[in-house]
């Protein structure tokens, strides 16, 4: 081979970041192969072809969302575009010249302590509709049925109301999608916290019936995010308003940086958390 035709060989990039602990069972299980399947100015999505959950990936800097399912690097993102071949698994990431290593991970699940139904109340007040971020699906008849359903403790209404909402709107992450995920969370988690089991109960049937053809419905981001919720795992700021309702921190701060996620996101999120904390006061006043 001449030095004219000679394939020019770029070094290994290494970056090292803290990952969320919910992708810890795909980035240790064996090599799967993967793609970019988004690149944007603070993340990188990547669909890994498993059958683990979650099946996309974010690779985040700066100041971007910490999804659930995300790998937060301490560096620059990869420069990569949209359909890149990649892997995942043996406790890497490999794209490209590209080869990501977590060193730190961290538990996208809140903490939260007992609490009492009297203090659960007193944060309803502050997650009442007072902003100009407004959610995408405001007065769906979807989010009525969701809301009275869940407030009832009526599965086949919650479910029929969810199955309507799942993959609806537009977006990485439909509105659908995002308030429920912000109601799953909001439920298992508040649930558990004031030891309303009706809640955690209802939180458990409503992920399996989202979940369950999530990946069909909605988008594959979206998708993934769902399964997070129904584990009860969220970004930093959904987590943050669950610990202002029960007196951890200042909620009101918490609302505003929740409320300022994408162009209806975080007003999508906060209205499920209302549903879930409406809900667990409804459910745990009944005998």
């Amino acid at each position: 081979m001449t030095l004219g035709t000679q394939r020019r060989v770029h070094p290994l990039t290494h970056l090292t970041g803290a990952a969320s602990s919910a992708v810890r069972p795909v980035l240790e299980s064996a090599r799967a192969p993967a793609r970019v399947l988004a690149a944007v100015s603070m993340g990188v999505y990547l669909e890994v072809r498993t059958e683990l959950e979650p099946s996309v990936i974010a690779l985040i800097a700066g100041e971007a969302t910490r999804l659930p399912n995300s790998v937060l690097l301490a560096g620059e993102l990869p420069h990569v575009s949209v359909g890149d071949e990649a892997a995942v698994g043996n406790g890497v990431i490999e794209l490209g010249r590209y080869r990501v290593k977590p060193r730190r991970w961290w538990d996208p699940s809140p903490a939260l302590p007992t609490v009492d139904l009297v203090r659960l109340a007193q944060a309803t007040s502050a997650l009442s509709p007072q902003t100009t971020r407004r959610p995408g699906l405001e007065g769906n008849a979807a989010i009525t049925l969701l809301a009275s359903g869940c407030a009832a403790g009526s599965l086949l209404r919650a479910v029929t109301a969810a199955e309507q909402l799942v993959g609806l709107g537009p977006g990485l992450t439909p509105s659908g999608d995002d308030v429920l995920a912000g109601l799953l969370v909001a439920l298992r988690h508040l649930g558990t916290a004031a030891k309303v089991e009706r809640a955690v109960w209802l939180a458990d049937w409503l992920a399996a019936a989202v979940t369950f053809d999530a990946g069909t419905r909605t988008t594959p981001i979206s998708a993934t995010l769902l399964h997070c919720a129904a584990r009860g795992e969220a970004s930093p700021e959904v987590s943050a308003v669950l610990r202002g309702i029960t007196g951890q921190q200042a909620l009101e701060p918490a609302l505003r940086r929740l409320l300022q996620l994408g162009h209806t996101s975080g007003a999508d999120l906060a209205q499920g958390v209302r549903i879930g904390l409406d809900s667990v006061l409804a459910l745990g006043a009944r005998p």
